[in-house]
């Protein structure tokens, strides 16, 4: 037999076998062509996704104008909730990315507490430590006992100005001593609230990123750093920024040491937020700090950064980007 012959004898068999199985050459190729279409389908779907968890923002320049900044340069290094302008539930913790999460030292939360004695704690600390003193030229508080802890923003100041979404000082359940925390806002100095509307920036059960002096939300609940493992119960049940309050007022205690590493950490001299934010001027070729886009012909640089560093008693100010522009690189 010839190779044409054998040629047809094998296309032969090959129909006869696709007919016993019910099977032709165009029902393969239809199988296949659907196929792609939903491999396609996923990959852009998987892309869209993506796309829409890039960070927003809207200023009232940007609303009037129908543009809208871009993040892209966050998206590598900074894992954050994406900002809208809706309100945040905070019942649930999945699906909030963190902003500083891989920042955070392994701490356990101690054995067996004794709650009682805790409440009691909480709130009759005695004050020994000095009162702060800011340096008129760059704004920073001076800590004569803490030299190396230098935050520019007082904690009247980050609650007057907007943070935590207006939700930190919220009734909190915590599942670690199996109470409910609240009106341990009214603790703090009666000036530093006066005039202003608590239920809006103090104790909102909803996290409201309208409230935040950027207008943004970023960070995790409260719930969230307890069960990571964050909080030390026996000093602050709500952590770093009740910590913050109280370290203000001259309040020491054994957890300062760690609370005062955790800020160098992240906007320390150093600090990762501090350096990556600067670098974002720097990447965008801007000399003058964020003016949260009063101006038609700013440019905007990373809402969710300054708000993290907000949250943790620091803005960047123009010294720290002079200082940025004129350091080698």
């Amino acid at each position: 037999m010839n190779i044409e012959a054998q040629r047809l004898a094998n296309l032969e068999n090959k129909e006869k076998l696709l007919a016993e199985l019910n099977l032709n050459s165009r029902t393969i190729a239809s199988s296949k062509a659907q196929h792609v279409k939903r491999e396609n389908g996923r990959s852009a779907k998987r892309r869209k996704i993506e796309i829409a968890q890039a960070p927003t923002r809207s200023s009232a320049r940007i609303q009037s104008t129908g543009e809208r900044p871009s993040y892209k340069e966050e998206s590598d290094n900074v894992r954050t909730t994406t900002p809208q302008r809706v309100k945040v539930k905070l019942q649930s913790s999945k699906g909030k990315p963190t902003s500083v999460a891989d920042l955070e030292e392994d701490v356990q939360p101690s054995p067996a507490p004794d709650v009682g004695f805790m409440r009691e704690n909480w709130s009759k600390w005695e004050v020994t430590g000095p009162t702060p003193i800011r340096d008129d030229e760059i704004g920073t508080f001076n800590f004569e006992d803490f030299p190396s802890f230098s935050p520019n923003k007082s904690p009247e100041e980050m609650i007057r100005e907007g943070s935590f979404g207006g939700s930190y000082w919220r009734p909190l359940k915590s599942r670690r001593l199996g109470i409910v925390i609240e009106e341990d806002w009214k603790e703090l100095p009666s000036e530093w609230i006066q005039g202003l509307d608590v239920a809006r920036y103090l104790t909102s059960p909803e996290y409201e990123p309208d409230v935040n002096k950027y207008k943004v939300a970023c960070g995790q609940s409260i719930e969230e750093w307890e069960a990571s493992g964050w909080i030390m119960h026996e000093y602050d049940v709500r952590g770093w920024f009740q910590w913050y309050c109280r370290f203000f007022q001259g309040r020491r205690c054994p957890d300062d040491e760690r609370q005062v590493s955790r800020w160098r950490k992240c906007v320390g001299p150093t600090g990762r937020w501090k350096r990556m934010l600067l670098k974002a001027y720097l990447k965008m070729g801007v000399r003058d700090v964020f003016d949260d886009g009063e101006d038609e012909d700013s440019r905007e640089v990373s809402p969710v950064m300054h708000q993290t560093c907000h949250h943790w008693a620091y803005e960047i100010k123009q010294h720290d980007l002079d200082e940025a522009w004129h350091s080698p690189r």
